[in-house]
C-alpha cells in the first residue's frame, strides 16, 4: 500500500485531488503578515479577487513549509503501514525541500519498514500539473509505486512549459528574475517569454510585442519540441482567461481539434512571483 503526495505549488485543485486520491500538501504565501495555506485555509482559490488584489499593488511574499510540517502531512500515512510517493514542483526554486529531507530522514528511522519516494518534476505550476496527472493515470490503473516513480522520471524531461510575462516586477521583487529584465517586461505591451529549462529554473529567453505574436511564439515553441498531440495539453492564465482562450484557438489552428487541450488556473503562491495577466502552455514533447 502507498500514497501519492502532490502540492499546491503545481495548480492542482481539490477535485482532481480527490478524483485522483492524492494527498496535497498546501504551500503557502504571506500577505499583509498574514500565512495563508492554499486550499487548506478556504476550498476554493478566488482568483479574480487575488489578482486584482496584485494589480492594485499588493506584492504577496511566499515562504516554506517546516520540517514539523512535513512531518505532520508524512507520519500518518508510515503509521497506517503506508509507503509514500512524493511528486513536488522544482527543487530548484525553493528551500523547503532541506526541511522535507531531514524530517523524512526522522520518519524513515522510527519506521524502519516503510518506504519514502520523491520525483522533482523540475516544473512549476501548469508543467508540474501535467506531470502530476499523468501519474495520477498511472495509479488509476494500479501500478505500483516504484514503476509509477520510474515512468514518471522518464517523462520529467519531455513536458515543455512556456509562458509569457506581461510585467516582471513581480518575478524582480521575487528574485527570480534581474531588475533589468524587469525593466524590459514593464514597457507597453512588451511581453516576456519564459521556459523552464532541464535543471528546473525558469529562465527569460525573449521578448515579444503584442498578444497575438507573444501567442504564436508559443505555439511555434510547440512545433520546435514536436508536441505529441495524443498526450495532454494544458493552457494556464493568470486571471487572462481571454488570452487563453485565443492560445487555444491557435494550438487548434496549428495542430488540428482532436486534441486534448484543459486550463488551469495558476496558483496564488507561484502567482506570487509571476503577477496577473500571464499566459502559458505545457505539452509533451521530445525535450523541454
Amino acid at each position: 500500500m502507498f500514497q501519492i503526495f502532490v502540492d499546491s505549488d503545481c495548480d492542482i485543485v481539490p477535485s482532481q485531488v480527490n478524483e485522483y486520491g492524492f494527498k496535497l500538501i498546501s504551500m503557502p504565501y504571506i500577505v499583509d503578515g498574514e500565512l495563508i495555506y492554499p486550499y487548506k485555509d478556504s476550498d476554493e482559490f478566488d482568483f479574480k479577487s487575488f489578482y486584482n488584489m496584485l494589480r492594485g499593488g499588493t506584492i504577496p511574499k511566499t515562504a516554506s513549509i517546516n520540517e514539523a510540517e512535513y512531518v505532520e502531512y508524512f507520519e500518518p500515512c508510515f503509521k497506517e503501514g503506508k509507503d509514500i510517493l512524493y511528486i513536488h514542483f522544482s527543487r530548484a526554486m525553493s528551500g523547503t525541500f532541506d526541511g522535507m529531507d531531514r524530517a523524512v530522514n526522522d520518519l524513515l528511522e522510527k519506521y524502519p519498514g516503510r518506504k519514502f519516494i520523491a520525483v522533482d518534476t523540475k516544473c512549476i505550476t501548469v508543467g508540474a500539473l501535467n506531470i502530476l496527472l499523468y501519474a495520477g493515470d498511472l495509479y488509476k490503473k494500479g501500478l505500483p509505486m516504484e514503476e509509477i516513480a520510474q515512468k514518471v522520471r522518464d517523462v520529467v524531461d519531455k513536458v515543455a512549459t512556456y509562458f509569457f510575462a506581461s510585467n516582471l516586477k513581480f518575478f524582480a521583487q521575487s528574485g527570480r528574475i534581474s531588475n533589468f529584465a524587469a525593466f524590459m517586461g514593464g514597457m507597453v505591451n512588451l511581453k516576456a517569454i519564459i521556459h523552464i529549462n532541464d535543471e528546473g529554473e525558469m529562465k527569460n529567453i525573449g521578448k515579444c510585442r503584442g498578444a497575438i505574436p507573444t501567442l504564436n511564439r508559443l505555439v511555434s515553441y510547440m512545433e520546435e519540441k514536436n508536441v505529441n498531440t495524443s498526450e495532454r495539453i494544458i493552457i494556464a492564465h493568470s486571471d487572462d482567461i481571454e488570452n487563453a482562450k485565443l492560445l487555444e484557438s491557435l494550438i487548434i489552428k496549428k495542430f488540428g481539434d482532436n486534441l486534448n487541450i484543459s486550463f488551469a488556473c495558476v496558483n496564488p503562491t507561484a502567482g506570487s512571483h509571476c503577477g496577473p495577466d500571464n499566459v502559458g502552455v505545457s505539452f509533451f514533447g521530445t525535450s523541454r
